[in-house]
This record gives C-alpha cells, structure tokens and sequence, in this order.
C-alpha cells in the first residue's frame, strides 16, 4: 500500500468555501527537481502564479485550462539593474484566494531560504486564509551539487549562506573569521566584490573558490579560481564585461570547492553533449522518447517534424480490412510503424472496436517502438526481429505459411503510402497471401519558424538525428541544408548516402538501426570529442561554438 502525504488529505470541513494557498518551491531550474507533492498540488490549482524563471518549470504540471496571472515589471529600471520589480504577488495571491479558488504560489529554489514568501504567508496568517509550504530543493544546496562541490565532508564543516545583496559589515566579518564553506549568493559582475569583502574579514586569498551561473540547466557553466585570482580569471576568459553580468550566480568558497576535487565530482556538466542543441526531425509523438534519452546526455533537444500524417485518399480499402480482422479473414497482421499502429487504432475507435477484436490474430512488429504502441494499446505481440529492426529483420523471423497449421493464409499490412514493398515481397515468397493496405499518408510538414530555419543553416544546431531517407530530404526541403560544423548522425547506411547526396558530411553512423542506438553513437561521439579537447589541453566547447563568429554561450 503506498504511504499517504499528510497534505494530500482533503480540506477540512472549517475551510469549505474558503481559498487555499500553496507555497511551492520549483528547485533552481531543473524541472526534475520538483518534488511529488509539487507535482500534486499543481496538478490541483485551479490559479497558478509563479515567478518568470519558473513558470515554464512548473506550468506543465498544471491542469488545462488553469489560470496564471502574469507578475508584470514594474519598471524597465529595475530590469536593467538586474533586480526586476515585480508586481505586487501578494496582492494577486490574496484576491484569488479570497474568491475561494486553490492558489499555487511557484517561487524559485525554496520558499523558506529563496525569494520573500514568508510575508506573504503572514498576509494569508492575518485574513485567517489556510496555506500549506511545499519545500523546494534550494538554490544555494542545488547548484552546487550540480556543479560537483560537496559543502560539507566527514568532519562536518559549518556551511553559512550569505545573500550578497543585503549583506552587511557584521556578516562579512563573521563569516570571513569563520574557516567553514560559505555559499553566496551574488551576481555575476559582483562575485569579485564578493571575494573582496571575504579577504578584508580574514579569509585567506588563496581560499578555493567555484562560481556557476544558470545552475542545474544546462546553460550551466562554472569557473574555478581563488578569493585572490576570481578578477583575473574573468577578465583573461572575456567573462566580464558582459551584457549578462546582472545574471545570479552562487559562488561556494572553501576547501571542497577546490578545481582538483571538481575535476573528479563535477558530473552534470562532464555529461558527453552537454549543453548540445541537437534538432530531431521527427513527428512529435515519435520525438519524445529519444528527446528524452538526448537530456540524459546533457543535450538540449529541437523538435522540428518533418513530415505530417493524414488519413488515406480512399479510406474503403482500410475499413474493409478493419472488418476482415473482426470477421476472421487474416491469420496475421504486421505493423511497420508507430503511425500504423495508431491509424488501426483511430479505426477501431472509430467502429466501437478495442483491442479484443484481435483475439485469435497473431501480430507482429517492425521494432520496439511499435511493439511499445501495441502494448500501449493492450496488445501483445506475438513477434518482434530478434535481430535487425527492419523489414528485412521482420522476414527473418517470420514463419513460412503452413497449411497444416495455419487455417488462414492472409496477411494484413496496414502501411503508409510511400512504404517499401520488401515486406510484401518476402511474405509472398514464404507462401503468405499480403492484403497491403494504405493506412495513412505521409506528407511534407510545414517549414519551421524563421528563426529556426536561420539556426539550422546558420550552425545554431550542434547536431541532427536523420532517422530515415525522408528525414533527410524533407528537412532540407522545408529549412534548408545543415551548416558544416552541426554534426550529421544518420541511423543507417541508406540514410547516410541520401545525406551525402545533399552534400552533408556524416560524423556519425549508427551500429544498429534503431533511434536509441542511434543517439547512444552521438553520445559516444560527443565523448570522445571531449576528451580530445582535454588531452590537448583545449577548452571543451560545442560544434556550433567552431563557426565564425559564434560567441561562447549556452543556450536553453
């Protein structure tokens, strides 16, 4: 039996009526820091107001439809200084929840230790309106983990955190008699200032000092350097001046913040694409999953389709088959793809059909993704390639029609309308009778947006998944030809000659034809360029980072 969250439980009969209030930490960035009771309280407000750094963070966990009133700057001043006014939160938290609506208030890393919540929750205390505290992972522990600096070890060391914004001359001095790890919290053009107060109050110059901005996403990025040396470091890399010296950074000064123990514990940005913008140009519903596996390299995946699916021209033949599997026609079916398995699917659907007609039918897949939307479905099926996933895999395995043991000699192939005719051809030489049926077709997507067209021909792209021959000539059809230095990784050898065919150099090369594996050889890839860098003793940078002109920076 799972364990029940105390704050779960339903209001209690005493607030009926009234509004209620969550106040919700998003962690510093990473939206898989947010905790399941985040998650929850979210998927419950009926008004969400959050700060503009989280928004994106928490917002998809919130129901359709839900209300999220925007904190507006109050003056360009403020902005420009760094320090944007917002509107008055308090103001909006209390007007919702005085209409008896459930309000989630988001704040950046915790709302005990980040931000200005706790007067807010004293304005909900005083009009008697019942809150609840959701703790997010800090700013000031998070980021640091990120960045591989531990803030305490075996011999407990005292940790203090210090806002440098508010800090006085007392606070200095106490945390620069102190020998523990301090965490500051400062902007990126004020890190230096910082490091000097700490030596006036008596830390040492050369104290080990890390800073990193955009902690947790992977803008992520961090320095190493000293009390003494943090200016200097800035100014040789070109890090200062910059438009973005307003930026929050927190810098960790101690003796676990040193570059020795970094270079051993800094994980997330040693991840071998981190920081990589890689296009996938796929179908939405196909990106997600290989989107997914990009991030746990460190990548930031772009989804762009390429192709668009839509019903067939003549839907007769398809409903025609549909009936044939109700009524017994077919001793097998064969599913090519994910898109055939949900062109099939809309057709049941469609005639109050679900997955029991398949009873008695056996059913095979191309691969493990269509296997996985079968299965989605509530069908098994009953054979996958043991080998190759492909249709000439599929031929493999499949077995020669035996009219002992095979009452029915008919095989359905829902396809689209471009499909290889492979499949037909070998089932036909094993003795098999093929109804291959028109399921969907496949046309040309749209063009991407100017600016991702100008990213694409431009080098704004460190890397493309080219996961078929289509993928290949309608990308270039729709957004033009990848500039020389983005990475082409195709996922077969037919792929990769249609890539060349449009003048695209191939860096990588799939073992296997299948999109995992296709984005394990980029990672691989990506590893192994790093490394390179390091024996040179070259900074580590992105392939988009090579072209002329490109300025060093990280995007989301």
């Amino acid at each position: 039996m799972n364990p029940t969250s105390p704050t779960t439980s339903p209001l209690s009969p005493a607030f009926a009526g009234h509004g209620h209030v969550t106040f919700l930490g998003a962690g510093p960035g990473d939206p898989g820091l947010l905790t399941l009771r985040a998650v929850e309280a979210l998927a419950g407000a009926d008004v969400l107001i959050a700060e503009p750094e989280v928004l994106e963070v928490v917002r998809g966990h919130a129901r359709a439809g839900v209300s999220t009133p925007e904190l507006t700057v109050v003056d360009e001043a403020s902005t420009a200084a760094g320090v944007p006014v917002l509107r008055d939160a308090a103001n909006l938290v209390m007007e919702a929840a005085r209409g008896g609506r459930r309000v989630v208030r988001a704040v950046t890393g915790d709302p005990g230790l980040d931000g200005n919540a706790g007067a807010e929750m004293l304005a909900c205390a005083a009009e008697g309106i019942p809150f609840e505290v959701v703790p997010g992972v800090a700013t000031a522990v998070g980021v640091p983990a990120y960045a591989g600096v531990p803030l305490r070890d075996a011999q407990g060391t005292d940790v203090r955190f210090v806002d440098a914004r508010t800090a006085d001359e007392r606070c200095w001095a106490e945390v620069g008699a102190s020998d523990g790890t301090v965490v500051v919290s400062t902007s990126l053009d004020s890190v230096a200032a910082a490091a000097g107060e700490l030596v006036s109050a008596g830390r040492k110059p050369d104290t080990p000092l890390t800073v990193t901005i955009a902690g947790t996403t992977t803008r992520q990025r961090t320095w190493n350097a000293t009390l003494g040396t943090i200016a200097q470091v800035f100014k040789q890399g070109k890090v200062l001046p910059s438009p973005e010296g307003h930026r929050p950074v927190i810098a960790v000064v101690g003796e676990r913040s040193a570059a020795a123990q970094r270079d051993q514990l800094s994980w997330f940005e040693s991840k071998p694409l981190f920081g990589w913008r890689v296009l996938v140009p796929r179908t939405k519903e196909q990106a997600a999953s290989l989107s997914d596996q990009l991030r746990s390299y460190g990548a930031v995946p772009h989804e762009v389709p390429t192709i668009a699916v839509e019903p067939p021209r003549t839907p007769q033949q398809m409903e025609r088959a549909v009936k044939g599997l109700v009524t017994g026609r077919y001793e097998w079916i064969a599913f090519t793809s994910v898109n055939a398995v949900k062109a099939v699917r809309e057709k049941f659907e469609e005639y109050g059909l679900d997955a029991r007609a398949f009873a008695g039918i056996k059913v095979a897949a191309v691969g493990e993704q269509t296997a996985a939307a079968l299965v989605d479905f509530g069908v098994k099926p009953d054979l996958v390639p043991s080998g190759e996933q492909s249709a000439a895999g599929l031929l493999e395995d499949w077995p020669p029609y035996d009219p002992v043991f095979d009452p029915i000699d008919r095989v359905f192939l829902p396809r689209a309308d471009i499909a290889t005719e492979t499949l037909v051809a070998g089932l036909i030489e094993l003795g098999w009778e093929v109804d291959d049926v028109t399921a969907y077709r496949t046309v040309r997507a749209s063009p991407p947006p100017a600016d991702t067209r100008e990213a694409i021909k431009g080098g704004g792209f460190d890397a493309v998944l080219f996961t078929s021959s289509s993928t290949v000539r309608n990308l270039v059809g729709i957004a033009g030809k990848p500039h020389n230095v983005t990475v082409i990784a195709c996922i077969g050898p037919a792929t990769a000659k249609t890539a060349e065919e449009h003048g695209l150099r191939v860096d990588v090369l799939s073992p296997e034809p299948s999109v995992h594996k296709l984005a394990e050889a980029l990672a691989d890839f990506g590893l192994r360029r790093r490394e390179a860098a390091r024996e040179a003793g070259d900074p580590v940078t992105r392939p988009s980072e090579k072209r002329p002109g490109a300025r060093r920076r990280r995007t989301t």
